[in-house]
């Protein structure tokens, strides 16, 4: 069954949302609409974004799918947060906003008051697959209290500097697995005179 989004049913928001694209954009942002509204990590539909997808937020940005399969820092950071998705809007045949918001109780003892944070997610698709070639997130905590909003711009950045970490380690294992396939390439190649004959 559809969930309630702020009093509206999300089967209701998103027959409301109007699609001034092709049927594959729309299916794409009703997607990541029930993505982000159920918090979907290992589970969400990672064929809405393309290989080479660009993703920006105040703290990290990021090229490639595979970072979509992380842990989300919503889940990591909050107990039992609820996600509301307010508003699905295309200002363009290829651009995409979603406004959502979600709140929960820090998980750290020490924190006091729930974290309220109003989300607009800016998305550029394309045309003909629907997939999504970039995504840039900007974050309002003005509903939240102060130490509230200490925690997540503290929790945050210490999040985005684990996972750019975990970006660079990544790269490093990439270069080095090419450079190991370039070796072994090079130990056995063709002769020019005569490409039937392969030298070691």
């Amino acid at each position: 069954t559809d969930k309630m989004v702020d009093g509206m049913d999300f089967g209701k928001l998103c027959n409301d949302f109007e699609c001034i694209s092709s049927p594959y954009v729309e299916s794409t942002a009703r997607q990541i609409a029930r993505d982000i509204l159920e918090l979907r990590e290992d589970n969400r539909a990672f064929n809405c974004y393309a290989v080479s997808v660009k993703y920006k937020d105040p703290f990290r940005t990021f090229v490639g799918r595979d970072k979509y399969m992380r842990p989300l820092w919503i889940t990591k950071a909050l107990e039992n947060p609820v996600v509301t998705v307010q508003e699905m809007s295309m200002q363009s045949t290829s651009n995409l906003t979603i406004k959502w918001a979600f709140r929960g109780k820090p998980k750290n003892p020490f924190a006091t008051g729930d974290v309220i944070v109003h989300v607009e997610s800016q998305f550029v698709l394309n045309q003909i697959s629907g997939q999504v070639l970039e995504q840039v997130d900007s974050w309002d905590l003005s509903a939240s209290s102060l130490p509230a909003q200490t925690y997540f711009w503290l929790s945050r950045r210490v999040y985005s500097t684990v996972e750019s970490g975990k970006d660079t380690i990544e790269a490093a294992k990439s270069t080095a697995s090419g450079l190991t396939k370039e070796d072994q390439n090079l130990e056995a190649y063709p002769d020019p005179s005569d490409p039937t004959k392969v030298n070691q």
